[in-house]
C-alpha cells in the first residue's frame, strides 16, 4: 500500500527567515494528516536552521500517523531521536552549506559510524531505520550490511535530468 509522509521542514525554514511564531510547522503537520497524510517527515539539523528540538518534541505528541525523524550521526542529535522514540529514523548527510539535502549517504565511507548509531536507535525502540542513500547498487548493499531494515533513494539526478 502507498503511504504519504509530508515533509514540514521548509515550513520552520519559513517561520526562521521571518523570526516569527508562524507559520508553525506543527500546526502545518496536523494540517496534511487532517488532509489525508499518512505521516510527517522532519530533519532535526545540527544548526537547527528549521526543525528545533521544541518542534520535534510538539510533533512527538501531536502526530497520529508514522513520525519519520530525519537526522545526521551527531551524537546530540542522536541521542533526542532515542528519547523522542520515532516509528522511523532516517539517517542522511548533513552539510552546513546545502539549503537542503542534496545527495545520498555515503554508507562505505561512514560503516564505523553506522555500525555504531543504527543498533543504538534499534535498542531505543524505534522501528525502522532507514538511511537516505544514492540509487546505486553499492550503497544500497553497503545499507543492508550495517544493519538498516529500509532506505530512502535519493532521486536528484533522476529529477534533474535533462533527457528522459
Amino acid at each position: 500500500m502507498t503511504r504519504l509522509l509530508v515533509n514540514i521542514d521548509h515550513v520552520a525554514t519559513l517561520r526562521n527567515a521571518r523570526r516569527e511564531t508562524f507559520p508553525d510547522p506543527v500546526q502545518a503537520a496536523v494540517l496534511c494528516e487532517l488532509a489525508g497524510a499518512d505521516g510527517i517527515v522532519f530533519h532535526l539539523r545540527e544548526d537547527r536552521r528549521h526543525i528545533t528540538d521544541r518542534d520535534v518534541f510538539r510533533l512527538k505528541e501531536v502526530v497520529q500517523g508514522k513520525l519519520d525523524f530525519e537526522l545526521s550521526t551527531n551524537e546530540e542529535i542522536v541521542s533526542i531521536c532515542c528519547q523522542v522514540q520515532p516509528h522511523l529514523a532516517t539517517l542522511v548527510p548533513e552539510r552546513r552549506e546545502e539549503i537542503t539535502t542534496e545527495g545520498g549517504l555515503d554508507v562505505s565511507a561512514n560503516r564505523a559510524r553506522l555500525q555504531e548509531v543504527i543498533p543504538r536507535l534499534f535498542d531505543a525502540g524505534i522501528e525502522e531505520v532507514a538511511l537516505f542513500v544514492d540509487p546505486d547498487p553499492r550503497q544500497i548493499e553497503a545499507a543492508r550490511a550495517v544493519g538498516a531494515n529500509a532506505i530512502e533513494l535519493h532521486t536528484g539526478d533522476f529529477a534533474n535530468a535533462p533527457t528522459e
